[in-house]
């Protein structure tokens, strides 16, 4: 795992740019090869805290740090760019440090100010190409669409200009599930090839079902007489289908019951989810005389 440029510092992520030139020359006084001759970890101390700040010092590279994190800034740019433009000798005569790093800039094909090859060990080689931002466009999708498959045709902007395209969405793409529009993305900064656009869904809110998962569940009402005795219900399904579901004598409020394999399709395979009927006895608040009568007979036997 990369180490965090802040953390190597010992600045907060909202440090302003004045605290990090201020703990970067606390730390280059501390650790530079002239400054701690005898300290044999010192070069690479000083080349970490180097980078940091060639990172943090310069405001548009910090803010793509901020944006995709240690690793993914480590994956999208290289040595090479992490020190174009930055001017190490500057630094150092400002700081009042000479010697080995004094006359050096950090830039491609530059020297080791550290003695021998090319500066951190991979300047020279063939830059790494730096891909352009991935963008998302989140697609709302009603539960029919999601069991079904459709198409949509979506318009994002691409390379300045509105685009238009259609995208054929396949069943079973719940909620957090993306494809993938190779170079739809944000151009490279850099040159590099352009990023990705993913297309995620969002299921809409559906009045009668919730959803979780690959699983959906809905409420239905019953009597109190249906929850002692029994009953039969009709459930509809979010296709168009109507399943029966028998309700055994003495069910309890709350009670959640399955239909199997009548929920969501999988994008893998299209094995489906569940759906749940969660039961809910409904009581009356008023009653007539005679159900009155009835109740009281039924708690005097007991019930």
């Amino acid at each position: 795992m990369a180490e965090d440029y802040y953390d190597i510092l010992g600045v907060s992520k909202t440090a302003s740019d004045t605290e990090i030139k201020k703990a970067y020359r606390k730390l280059a006084m501390k650790y530079h090869p002239d400054h701690a001759k005898d300290d044999k970890s010192s070069e690479d101390k000083f080349k970490k805290i180097s980078e940091a700040y060639a990172v943090l010092s310069d405001k548009e590279k910090r803010k793509q740090y901020d944006t995709f994190g240690s690793e993914g800034f480590s994956q999208r740019f290289s040595q090479e760019d992490i020190f174009r433009g930055f001017d190490f000798s500057d630094i150092l005569r400002e700081f009042g440090i000479g010697g080995r790093g004094g006359n050096v800039r950090f830039t491609y094909g530059s020297g080791n100010p550290f003695g021998g090859g090319s500066a951190f060990g991979n300047f020279g080689q063939q830059p790494r190409q730096v891909k352009g931002s991935d963008l998302v466009y989140e697609l709302p999708l009603t539960l029919q669409e999601v069991i079904s498959g459709t198409r949509k045709t979506i318009s994002f902007d691409h390379k300045g200009r509105s685009e238009r395209i259609t995208v054929k969405i396949p069943k079973g793409m719940t909620t957090g599930k993306k494809l993938r529009l190779a170079g739809k993305g944000e151009a490279s900064p850099y040159g590099g090839p352009t990023g990705d656009l993913y297309v995620q869904a969002k299921i809409i809110d559906d009045p009668t079902f919730s959803v979780e998962g690959q699983d959906l569940t809905t409420n239905r009402d019953i009597k109190l007489s249906e929850a002692v005795l029994g009953t039969t219900l009709s459930i509809p399904t979010p296709d168009g289908r109507e399943l029966s579901l028998k309700v055994p004598p003495g069910t309890r409020h709350g009670t959640k019951m399955r239909l199997s394999g009548h929920g969501l399709p999988s994008m893998q395979g299209g094995k489906r989810g569940n759906l749940y009927v969660r039961i809910h006895i409904v009581i009356p608040k008023k009653l007539t005389s005679e159900q009155r009568d009835l109740i009281r007979n039924l708690a005097q036997s007991g019930l």
